[in-house]
């Protein structure tokens, strides 16, 4: 009996006939940037340490240190972050973004709770780092220099370590026994670290004591000022002194009614701050709409719920004694709010301003060799200053202003600095083959919603700092980590193996490892069509 041409494997089978030949196009196993990673600030690979985790057990130890290879605070992270990782998650076009975010603290809080540990990387070098700052870039700066084998010192003007993770988030969103956990493990890797010890002449200090290199990382913990017409017995503060102050012990007497100006998260959380030290009414006044607030929607959605209002396109005309007076806006053709006319009075006993954060660069003194620009240190994008040997970020250089970015800033900053010291110049940016939604099959994937973050109940909020969003348990977290759709990368579900008409895909043994057998590959491009993970590409046969 006669069978089908390429069916039969037998002589003069379609494979004794190498029918590869009749190919135009060929298919290729490639890793693709998942969407996710590409976005994450800290430079997680995101997608990987998701794997990981899918395995539960000694999988969520995997996942934490591949985090650990990049960002030394997921616990942190995993609560203050504002996750444009999940923004650009390619699971939203299906249903709902990965709870990336909450698998992340999770794993944080578990490696807390497990007393899981990080080593040195490299042999000692000899050379010697001073780091001044010790928020999130400067200690992100010390730990991968650290790990590099180098002698790091920490310098920090204020008693505790922390910066601004410290002195400008609230309790009720990063309590503090979290981020002291976070900065001992750093530490144990053999960071010195000097509290109380601010510099204030860094070209005195880099001369005498022979530092190596530097990086600066002293933040922006200045409240932004701006000029408010006001009554000699008006209150006014800002919103950066008084979350500092409430660090310190301070408890400041704002009166019942508040008045918040400004529109950033720092503006929420000096509004949800006052609700809890006993503000009956508290008000975010803001000259733009909601849709155009710099603020994170959640923390907007969490302060609405405590009873925080908001006076959306409006502006602070002046201040008076018993209040103040706002004036509203409209929003001109172009979408900019422009004023009216048209005025209001807002009773207040105080007023906070939140109007942003400016560096004191007074450490650098008027001789520095350093260019400033508008504030901010001028810097390369290898994070290089304009004096040979010292590198500066986080808040201090220019740019979008963060926990996250600014822990980003200290792992590339500590890669140059690395570079330096050993005279190789910065490795090139590589290209970016981002992982698009359009190359999945989402066929294959089962439905599943997002399991949310439970949030502690609303009668506790207003009178506590207790922290206001819990976390997964280790079930949770198992589904959550499994709804990754592993974007661009091969996860191993042998669909080309088992699809492929000619037989021409060959497992090699390990997970995620295939070849084609182009001798018998026709290019009909099956493979790539039934690749859930968009990880096999076609591309024109080479002539």
């Amino acid at each position: 009996m006669n069978l089908p041409f390429a069916v039969t494997l037998g002589p003069g089978s379609s494979r004794a006939d190498h029918t590869g030949a009749w190919r135009t196009e060929r298919a290729v196993y490639v890793q693709r940037t998942a969407p996710c990673g590409n976005a994450c600030p800290a430079g997680e690979d995101v997608r990987s340490w998701l794997y990981d985790a899918e395995s539960g057990g000694a999988g969520y130890e995997a996942a934490w240190r591949r985090i650990m290879e990049t960002n030394p605070f997921p616990a942190v992270c995993g609560r203050v972050c504002y996750h444009p990782c999940e923004t650009a998650c390619n699971r939203g076009h299906l249903d709902e973004a990965v709870g990336i975010n909450s698998v992340e603290r999770f794993l944080g809080d578990e490696a807390l709770a497990q007393g899981w540990r990080v080593e040195a990387t490299a042999a000692p070098t000899g050379r010697r780092v001073l780091v001044v700052g010790s928020g999130p870039a400067g200690l992100s700066a010390a730990y991968h220099l650290a790990r590099r084998g180098h002698a790091v010192t920490v310098r920090e003007s204020a008693p505790v370590a922390g910066g601004m993770m410290r002195y400008g988030i609230p309790r009720y969103r990063l309590p503090r026994e979290v981020l002291d956990a976070e900065i001992r493990r750093l530490l144990a890797l053999g960071i010195q670290l000097e509290v109380d010890t601010p510099v204030t002449d860094l070209d005195a200090v880099m001369e005498a004591e022979g530092w190596d290199a530097a990086f600066l990382a002293v933040g922006a913990q200045l409240g932004h000022r701006t000029y408010l017409p006001a009554a000699s017995a008006a209150r006014i503060l800002d919103a950066v002194s008084l979350l500092h102050g409430l660090e310190e012990g301070e408890r400041p007497l704002l009166g019942r009614r508040v008045a918040v100006y400004g529109g950033g998260n720092t503006a929420v959380d000096a509004a949800r701050t006052a609700r809890r030290l006993g503000a009956s009414d508290a008000v975010v006044v803001y000259r733009r709409t909601r849709e155009r607030m710099p603020a994170h929607a959640e923390e907007v959605a969490d302060a609405e719920a405590e009873g925080v209002v908001f006076h959306w396109l409006s502006t602070i005309e002046r201040v008076e004694p018993e209040g103040l007076v706002i004036e509203r806006m409209e929003l001109d053709e172009d979408g900019f709010p422009r004023l009216t006319g048209r005025t209001e009075r807002l009773a207040a006993d105080s007023v906070v301003l939140a109007l942003g954060q400016d560096t004191d660069l007074s450490f650098l003194g008027e001789a520095s060799a350093l260019r400033v620009s508008d504030g901010t240190i001028d810097t390369d994008r290898a994070f290089a200053t304009t004096r040979p040997g010292v590198f500066a970020g986080g808040d201090v250089v220019a740019g979008e202003r963060s926990v996250t970015i600014a822990i980003g800033h200290g792992r590339r900053a500590a890669e140059s600095i690395d570079d330096w010291l050993a005279g190789r110049p910065p490795a090139p940016e590589a290209d970016v083959d981002l992982a698009p939604y359009e190359a999945l099959n989402t066929w294959y994937f089962q439905d599943a919603d997002r399991a949310h973050r439970e949030r502690l109940e609303l009668a506790r909020r207003s009178s506590t700092f207790d922290e206001v969003v819990h976390g997964l348990d280790r079930e949770t977290a198992l589904y959550e980590a499994r709804r990754c759709l592993s974007c661009g990368s091969c996860f191993s579900c042998d669909n080309c193996y088992a699809m492929c008409p000619d037989d021409a895909v060959i497992k090699l043994g390990p997970p995620g490892e295939y070849v084609i057998d182009l001798d018998y590959c026709k290019g009909c491009g099956l493979c790539v069509q039934e690749c859930p993970a968009g990880a096999i590409v076609m591309v024109p046969e080479e002539t």
